[in-house]
């Protein structure tokens, strides 16, 4: 079929042509009748002139391209510590101006209102004395820091670098799933799905008006210049716990994107309560680290004293004011499972807001009604451990079996503060190329929030896809994908020339 006649073919005729099945399940680009959306029309149009050897061709250019430029990802639980290209769908999500208006505002009143509760909780505590929050989820947590209790770092921000995962359920409706408010991932291969897709597929472009992704770093290093403490023309570092991290590729992407140095823990030292670096030229001092270690490893003084990652007396400097750190000591805090439960109430305490966006549905086996419940419906729930991520101490109760559900049932019992549960959501589902037709997967999405002397959300998000048939699981690490995200500037058609393919 040619391109003309695409074109000539109603929404209708397009599903048909494309035999894809939304499988009964709130498809981004199709709508309930198996018609494309309005805004996917473009998009589908030239899906459908396309024959499965063309898809696959420029499927297997991207996968190249990622292949070449080293975009990979370690599997952290893997004893061999593999790294993996990150899985990469050339078909990608768009998103309407006016539903990223939504998204954004939704996330800057959440960061606004957790940065609030953390630096409450690291004060006064009022929110724990109001009864709002239970108290002993706060400090009883192993990632509540009180030996930070009355900091006040820069700009009285503790969350610079945030990234909340979104999903849409089966009725269309956007929740946030979680906040991950310590030291986020995703955001390199946010930019390399762009300049990927722009490499192989230009012509996708053409008759859309894309907001750019690649000023992040840009915004980024704002952001870390503005938590300098004691200089005008500060030396930021991104601190790295090595090539065996699983987001090691991401450090060394943003260090060269920023045009900072990449150091690890033995190339700094501190001085007279001061940080600084080993060069060639000998000591530089050290303003600001953007940290991509977790609290538990900087500071072997401070924290794990077996920790090689840190460095000895990084904390006493921070106290101090004397070194810039993001994301601040001590934000795990705001982002355990358990405490996402109370992030509504959290949101209307300290604004006097009803959230924008809303949260899922969470269940506290630490309150003996919900634990009953949990026990008595494991089968219909995802339960969650609070202390691990990327996809790891979860169970799946629709897709578990018995003995799944017996052990995590054990564990409940025995640690009740250690574990949340949630509705099994029917996750929305997006187009993907598989072996050689489409077929739908779920996704959620990622977008990226900076906090310096202003909120501000890149537009874009990483949306991540369970690359598994009939998979609910999105990271990257139980075998997730991701595609290109696309917020629209304007819904104005447009009639400009592809962009060129890169060299």
């Amino acid at each position: 079929m040619t391109r003309s006649e695409a074109q000539a073919l109603g929404p209708a005729e397009i599903a048909e042509t494309l035999a894809y099945d939304t499988g009964g399940f709130w498809d981004e680009m199709f709508d309930v009748a198996g018609r494309p959306r309005p805004h996917y029309l473009p998009l589908s149009s030239k899906l459908a002139t396309l024959s499965p050897d063309e898809v696959a061709r420029r499927q297997a250019a991207a996968d190249r391209s990622f292949h070449d430029q080293g975009i990979t990802f370690a599997v952290g639980h893997d004893p061999l510590g593999i790294e993996k290209i990150l899985p990469f769908d050339l078909i990608p999500r768009i998103i309407l101006p006016e539903e990223w208006r939504h998204i954004e505002r939704g996330l800057e009143q959440r960061v606004r209102a957790l940065n609030l509760f953390l630096a409450d909780i690291y004060h006064e505590q009022r929110i724990l004395a109001d009864g709002v929050v239970d108290p002993e989820l706060v400090l009883g947590s192993r990632v509540y820091r009180r030996e930070f209790q009355g900091l006040n770092p820069p700009l009285g921000v503790y969350t610079h670098i945030v990234g909340s995962d979104l999903v849409r359920d089966a009725s269309g409706e956007l929740y946030v799933l979680e906040d991950n408010l310590r030291t986020p991932s995703g955001v390199s291969y946010l930019v390399e799905n762009r300049r990927v897709l722009k490499h192989t597929w230009p012509q996708l472009f053409q008759d859309y008006d894309v907001r750019p992704v690649e000023g992040y770093a840009q915004d980024l290093l704002d952001v870390l210049r503005a938590i300098a403490t004691e200089s005008d023309e500060p030396n930021v570092v991104l601190l790295t716990p090595g090539i065996y991290n699983s987001a090691y590729f991401e450090h060394a992407f943003l260090a060269k994107a920023m045009g900072i140095e990449m150091v690890q823990g033995a190339d700094l030292f501190v001085d007279d309560g001061y940080v600084f670096m080993h060069t060639t030229r000998g000591r530089k001092r050290v303003d600001v680290i953007y940290r991509r270690v977790d609290d538990d490893f900087l500071d072997p003084l401070a924290f794990r004293p077996d920790s090689n990652l840190g460095v000895a007396g990084l904390m006493a400097s921070y106290r101090l004011g004397r070194v810039g750190l993001a994301n601040s000591v001590g934000t795990g805090i705001a982002d355990d499972k358990a405490i996402y439960a109370y992030v509504p109430r959290i949101i209307h305490y300290y604004l006097g807001e009803d959230p924008i966006l809303p949260s899922v549905k969470t269940f506290l086996p630490v309150e003996a009604d919900d634990l009953t419940f949990v026990l008595e419906n494991l089968d219909k729930l995802v339960v969650k451990s609070v202390n691990e991520s990327g996809g790891y101490g979860m169970l799946v109760g629709p897709h578990s079996t018995q003995a799944d559900q017996d052990a995590f049932a054990v564990e409940i019992r025995a640690n009740p503060r250690g574990f949340i549960a949630q509705p099994t959501l029917a996750l929305s589902r997006h187009p993907c190329w598989v072996e050689d037709h489409f077929e739908g997967r779920h996704v959620d999405l990622r977008p990226f929030v900076l906090f310096g002397r202003e909120v501000k959300v890149t537009p874009g998000g990483l949306t991540r896809v369970a690359i598994r048939r009939g998979s609910l699981v999105v990271n990257s690490s139980q075998g997730g994908g991701s595609k290109d995200t696309w917020v629209l500037a304007s819904t104005a058609p447009t009639s400009r020339r592809p962009i060129e393919s890169e060299d």
